[in-house]
């Protein structure tokens, strides 16, 4: 039987300072959760500002640069975000009601798809999923509801992210070295979970999220131009579509084309549909423009991260849920490669540039992330 290896020396020399770091961990985690979610969509933006923040550094201070982010990511992002989605929301009560006093004309769209040869019977199908339909709407809605929460506690909350963003721009890279020195892990191991976590967020926020919302602009410009009504509703429900693997825009877009046809337009109605196919083939480009070959996610990653990360992390889950999975992912690999001395199964040899590995970004992601873990978006 092999001996059980030692604990390390700074734990049997210093238990008690060791209990209280503990300790100390655990209830400043208890004061972050009730604002995790901000505190998390904090280090989103950061990251994806990070770039903004570098170049301005080169004309004016840290401090300077800092605040002139921040309020360009107030006025550019978080308060048209905030528009949209309660423009969104009261479009969506507005379908819930119109569903509910029977208002959509299904018998009109039953003529048309007999009259081209599909008879099926949308009434009575209609007529038993009524309730159905109009739940399920609703509670998607009353969920994006209790994501912006009250205004109080709104208001609250993005204050908690700009000073996260703010602190994060002018001080980022002293707390990750502070990180790496606290944290008792290998040099070589912490460089290889840095590097791997930046080309997970690089992954989820450019390849799904920035993806995601250039599909849905494109579609709702689409819609808009067609006349299709609750435009700013079904955009933001293309965009978490166009999140889903296998999913995509198909579902926002089959729909409006057969109510374009159903009101008497099949001219538009067709137009909505060769749009619509060009939209969704669009991202077998975008995707590869954007972040290159990387394969850091897959479906099942991005799918349990996205509806897991919404539950647990809120709104904000969009972007982080499918980086933890991967992250704990890349952090089994690193601590069982520790323990065992191997390769994860299935693992490039050492220098192709596997997922988590060490090797340069610049051959996954297309962007080049330079020893700090930074992504230079210029190349």
């Amino acid at each position: 039987m092999p001996d059980r290896p030692e604990p390390p020396a700074w734990i049997v020399e210093q238990p008690g300072l060791t209990a209280v770091a503990l300790l100390s961990g655990i209830l400043a985690l208890f004061v972050l959760l009730p604002y995790l979610q901000y505190v998390l969509f904090g280090i989103v933006l950061a990251y994806i500002m990070l770039p903004v923040q570098r170049r301005l550094e080169r004309y004016v201070r840290p401090t300077f640069a800092a605040i002139a982010v921040v309020v360009a990511t107030l006025v550019v992002v978080l308060i048209p975000l905030v528009y949209i989605l309660s423009v969104a929301i009261g479009q969506s009560l507005r379908v819930i009601r119109s569903i509910r006093r029977g208002e959509v004309d299904i018998e009109t769209i039953e003529d048309v798809l007999e009259t081209n040869g599909y008879a099926v019977d949308l009434v009575d199908l209609y007529e038993s999923n009524q309730g159905r339909i109009a739940t399920a709407i609703q509670e998607v809605t009353s969920g994006a509801i209790d994501i912006l929460g009250s205004l109080p506690n709104l208001f609250i909350g993005l204050t908690v992210t700009l000073f996260v963003l703010f602190a994060l721009l002018r001080d980022g890279e002293e707390l990750v070295e502070w990180f790496q020195w606290v944290l008792p892990i290998d040099d070589e191991v912490l460089m290889e979970l840095r590097t791997g976590l930046d080309r997970l967020m690089w992954a989820s926020v450019v390849g799904n999220v920035a993806v995601a919302g250039i599909q849905a602009v494109l579609l709702g410009v689409g819609l808009a131009i067609a006349g299709v009504p609750a435009v700013v509703f079904l955009t933001v429900a293309t965009f978490v579509l166009t999140l889903l693997p296998l999913v995509g825009a198909f579902g926002i877009w089959i729909p409006a084309a057969v109510y374009l046809v159903a009101i008497g337009r099949p001219t538009a109605g067709g137009a909505m549909a060769v749009y619509g196919l060009l939209v969704t083939f669009s991202d077998s480009y975008l995707r590869p423009a954007l972040i290159g070959r990387t394969s850091a996610f897959n479906s099942a990653t991005v799918v349990v991260g996205i509806f897991g990360g919404l539950v647990v992390f809120g709104a904000v889950g969009l972007f982080i849920g499918p980086v933890v999975l991967g992250g704990a992912k890349l952090t089994f690999d690193c601590f069982a490669r520790v323990r065992t001395g191997d390769s994860p199964p299935g693992a490039a040899p050492e220098g192709e540039g596997t997922e988590g590995g060490t090797a340069d970004p610049i051959d996954e992601t297309g962007s080049a992330a330079d020893a700090d873990g930074d992504v230079d978006t210029d190349s």
